[in-house]
């Protein structure tokens, strides 16, 4: 029988070591005991890793330290692209021709889609939240986003079974000048939307007001700086997590909040 071809379009496949890694500290950091408390080993997937494997290596290596039974499964559409990951695998590790329709054998726990959609069209975002989230375990979820060449800005949706539950906006804060930097890097379902009257827009501008209003603490290192603005958001924003992630140059903020109205799922 012929095998179905890939569904999805070949991305520009650009990556590097470490790109990756404030999402993943994250997903260790804030879903570690979800991870842990699964209830059979879980099922990961990678989609659409790109030119090179590490940062599914990568992925891989850090869920394993919470949960050492998993099963990753990196997914490319590009044939060459597998091929050329194939010396990276390892048992409880490998590497699949495949798109959006994931084809594995039975429900993820975790997908995480970065720096895939971003070439996609904005209307197509919402068929494909809908189609691989149905494919997730319960408890399950996508991280689907985007990070700049060098991983020190990065913006992602978590989304469940349900749909999109947060956004968060993640930096390495000793480059960080200004929480505008962020804008650059919304993932596809938000970006075109950060305009006056959008909510994400009123998001960024509320963040970057916190900010320059909390410049007075500059002296004492950019992470108080950036912790003060997070913490002054809070009354009027549904800011999720604790402050020791804000230490960390994350802000976690309910989808509710800064969703567009329209084609996607609220």
């Amino acid at each position: 029988m012929k095998r179905a071809r890939p569904v999805g379009t070949v991305t520009r496949g650009t990556t590097a070591p470490n790109r990756l890694r404030r999402v993943d500290r994250w997903l260790v950091g804030v879903h570690g005991t979800a991870l842990r408390a699964a209830p059979r080993a879980p099922l990961v997937i990678d989609l659409g890793y790109g030119s090179s494997p590490i940062t599914t290596v990568e992925l891989d290596a850090r869920l394993r330290a919470v949960r050492p039974d998993i099963t990753t499964v990196g997914l490319e559409i590009d044939p060459a692209r597998v091929q050329a990951a194939l010396p990276y695998a390892r048992p409880g590790l490998e590497f699949r021709l495949g798109g959006f329709e994931l084809p594995v054998d039975g429900s993820p726990t975790l997908i995480r889609a970065f720096n895939v959609l971003r070439q996609y069209h904005e209307h197509e975002v919402a068929g494909t939240w809908t189609a691989l989230t149905a494919r997730l375990a319960r408890g399950g979820l996508l991280v689907e986003g985007t990070s700049s060449e060098s991983g020190r800005v990065a913006a992602w949706v978590t989304l469940d079974r349900t749909g999109p539950l947060s956004l968060t906006l993640a930096g390495r804060l000793a480059s960080l000048d200004s929480p505008a930097v962020f804008a650059q890097r919304l993932p596809k379902a938000l970006i075109h939307r950060n305009v006056p009257g959008e909510p994400v827009h009123a998001f960024l501008q509320a963040l970057e007001r916190a900010w320059l209003s909390a410049a007075p603490l500059t002296d004492l290192g950019v992470r108080q700086r950036w912790i003060a603005a997070v913490g002054s958001l809070a009354p009027r924003w549904p800011i999720l997590g604790r402050a020791a992630r804000w230490r960390l140059g994350e802000v976690t903020v309910a989808w509710s909040a800064v969703a567009p109205g329209g084609d996607l799922r609220r």
